[in-house]
């Protein structure tokens, strides 16, 4: 749900029936009290607040208080202003606003906006464990364990493992992995896949079989039941 808070009928309106008509659900409100009071009910994933309101609060006001609050400090705001100079923009952002609108503002531009905003804004995505045999990496915590045993792994090491798991039963060639985790620039040998696939090995103890040579080819890691 997005809130947007605009005193004017026809723009409130029309930003609503725009978010709506593009998948993203919102509710108008006119001033500062009718918002609180929808805001101690439900909260929105955005808030777009017009810094010229009637009554007590203008938008300044406004996000002073989302922003002193702990349980709505992080609510995402754009502000919306039809002054001409700099000032409230400058005042919004500082005070901690995510984006701003200048009226008159296209309505496609403020989809815009408050897609990159929701983008900008989410939480990261979970990512689910990836589990081979009595292999499991969890690239949330970044953590691996074989046989239950925490095994501590540099950097180039985890992504092998990590594209090997995502990659069960996938062959690469000794090229295909200095690509992919020494990037195309790396002026490196295949002797160096060699080596890092060695150390692994061994880090993993008997989980390291499950990586397996193909030879003439490369590396791949099969499934083990």
């Amino acid at each position: 749900m997005i809130f947007c808070v605009e005193d004017d009928a026809g723009i409130r309106n029309m930003v609503v029936y725009t978010l709506n008509a593009s998948g993203l659900e919102a509710e108008g409100f006119p001033d500062g009290k009718s918002f609180f009071a929808a805001l101690a009910q439900r909260r929105p994933r955005l808030v777009m607040l017009d810094i010229m309101l009637p009554g007590e609060e203008d938008g300044i006001t406004i996000l002073k208080r989302l922003r002193g609050n702990a349980a709505t400090a992080d609510i995402p705001v754009i502000m919306a202003t039809a002054k001409g100079t700099e000032y409230d923009k400058v005042m919004g952002l500082d005070l901690g606003a995510d984006d701003y609108l200048a009226k008159p503002f296209g309505m496609m531009e403020m989809v815009s906006r408050v897609k990159a905003v929701l983008r900008r804004t989410a939480p990261p995505e979970e990512l689910a464990s990836l589990q081979v045999g009595e292999l499991e990496l969890n690239p949330n915590a970044h953590t691996v364990c074989a046989n239950g045993r925490r095994i501590q792994l540099t950097l180039k090491e985890y992504e092998l493992l990590r594209l090997f798991m995502e990659n069960p039963g996938r062959v690469f060639t000794r090229n295909q992995l200095l690509e992919r985790i020494w990037d195309a620039d790396y002026l490196g040998e295949t002797r160096t896949v060699d080596v890092h696939i060695g150390t692994l090995r061994t880090k993993l103890g008997h989980c390291g079989d499950y990586i397996e040579t193909v030879r003439g080819v490369g590396y791949r890691m099969e499934g083990k039941a």
